[in-house]
């Protein structure tokens, strides 16, 4: 019996947990994007569903064993590593969620927003302290303790300040990942928090299109109306 595809009715979600670090088998140019094979330890795969690499939603075209069928477009290819990947390139891969999975991260899109880059590897006993640059404009999405997705694996913010943010990986994050060899100078996918961006989207009118960075948003939601001081 023929695969059928699977029909979506909503957009995939992803809880930036890892299920497999994936390899791509080949890799050929498709218009301005790539159609790639991943190999990987998924059984039952279909054709229509979602996986995120490195953070990046892609649909599954075609299911040969272990290996399947990819293809990156324009805007994929604008805003994330997988612009010139090749065969033998390694990419974190986590299958759609289902309706009844625990969200184990948080909630992710697989939508990346801009490349990143490591500017500073620490190992400290017990864990990695990684410290990240990331694109313009980016910055006021995250917060510290808040949530971000790197190469699609949802990261607790330790610090953050401008355009840098420092987070720990732990032991177990680091066996399962490609983040146990990561080094300085590596081009990331960075994903900001979601809810993040709706509240800085509905918030645009009063904050302006690009903000300073020593904005106090407290300051400007008082200052609009937004706050009010209690008697």
């Amino acid at each position: 019996m023929a695969a059928r595809a699977l029909v979506r009715y909503a957009p995939p979600m992803f809880t930036g947990l890892v299920q497999a670090v994936g390899t791509v088998r080949s890799a050929r140019k498709a218009g301005t994007g790539r159609v790639l094979w991943v190999e990987a330890e998924f059984n039952d795969l279909q054709r229509g569903e979602s996986i995120s690499h490195d953070g990046v939603c892609l649909t599954v075209e075609a299911v040969e064993g272990r290996a399947f069928q990819v293809t990156t477009g324009e805007e994929t290819r604008r805003r994330t590593t997988l612009a010139d990947c090749a065969r033998g390139f390694r990419v974190h891969l986590e299958r759609a969620l289902l309706p009844t999975d625990r969200i184990g991260g948080h909630l992710v899109t697989g939508h990346v927003d801009g490349i990143g880059k490591i500017v500073r590897v620490d190992h400290r006993p017990g864990f990695v302290e990684v410290e990240v640059e990331v694109p313009e404009g980016l910055g006021v999405y995250v917060a510290e303790k808040g949530c971000v997705t790197i190469d699609g694996v949802s990261l607790t913010v330790n610090r953050a300040a401008g355009d840098r943010l420092v987070v720990g990986i732990i032991p177990h994050t680091a066996s399962v990942t490609k983040f146990g060899g990561i080094l300085v100078g590596t081009a990331v996918n960075i994903e900001v928090d979601l809810v993040a961006r709706y509240v800085r989207q509905m918030l645009s009118p009063w904050l302006g299109a690009s903000p300073p960075a020593e904005t106090n948003l407290l300051q400007v939601l008082q200052a609009n109306g937004f706050l009010k001081e209690s008697r």
